[in-house]
């Protein structure tokens, strides 16, 4: 991952705040250029931090919020109440600030709505597809604008963890996983094509319990089998937004 840019933060407060400033940036420039924006979020205590201080920044009144569309990388299969889901979890941090519109939320079907988590994979396909021709595009994917990841402590993103098969996955931009090594062990995940199809990949690394995670992604040795957030790359920026605490065990490049 020697390709991405290292930003570092004093804090997670100050990463909070720096990262909904850069966010702002991009949506108000995407609907400058195309008319809406494309935002995929992440879960996670920094990322629902960032979606937080978006909700809480002055400038956040730049973006037309009506005319962005938001996505999510990965989701717990749960009921849709459920305070584990990245969803729910989002809508607690915004805390209604965001005057989103609801036809542009896409958020991943919960297990009170499919009978498996593969159904609710297709369910989120069929719907990306949609929106993907409704673009124009026969990709099978709408226009990311920015993917914001948060990094796990043993390098995951996304729902997509070191050593299982679902990171070599290239046929599908959404699939269900199960016996995830971290709880809830069902959910619904998008893939390595789908994540770095975007324009803008940004990968969240707060505190020191990361560094370890965050050197082990930039060793030149490391695959996405032995480190999945080394293999996310944004088409045309990928950022290490990360605070100065994880940064100690960090190779030179």
């Amino acid at each position: 991952m020697n390709h991405a840019r290292i930003v570092p933060h004093g804090s997670q407060e100050e990463l909070a705040q720096e990262t909904s400033r850069r966010v702002i940036t991009v949506l108000e420039q995407a609907q400058d250029e195309r008319g809406e924006a494309t935002l995929v979020l992440t879960g996670g205590s920094m990322g629902n931090k960032v979606i937080q201080a978006i909700a809480n920044d002055p400038d956040s009144a730049l973006v037309d919020w009506s005319r962005v569309n938001v996505w999510w990388s990965d989701e717990r299969f749960v009921p849709g109440a459920d305070s584990e889901r990245n969803g729910v979890q989002a809508a607690d941090a915004a805390q209604g600030q965001l005057d989103l519109e609801w036809d542009r939320i896409h958020p991943i079907a919960a297990s009170d709505e499919m009978s498996t988590a593969e159904e609710a994979s297709a369910d989120y396909r069929e719907e990306l597809a949609t929106a993907a021709e409704q673009e124009g595009s026969d990709s099978g994917l709408p226009y990311f604008d920015l993917m914001l990841l948060s990094l796990g402590p043993d390098t995951h993103v996304a729902s997509l963890f070191p050593g299982r098969e679902e990171v070599t996955v290239t046929s599908t931009p959404v699939m269900a996983v199960h016996d995830s090594p971290k709880p809830p062990p069902t959910r619904v995940t998008m893939t390595l094509p789908a994540i770095n199809s975007a324009e803008r990949v940004w990968l969240l690394v707060a505190g020191s319990a990361k560094a370890e995670a965050l050197a082990a992604i930039r060793d030149p040795e490391a695959t996405p089998q032995s480190a999945p957030g080394s293999a996310v790359r944004g088409t045309e920026e990928t950022l290490l937004l990360v605070t100065e605490d994880a940064l100690p065990g960090l190779p030179q490049d």
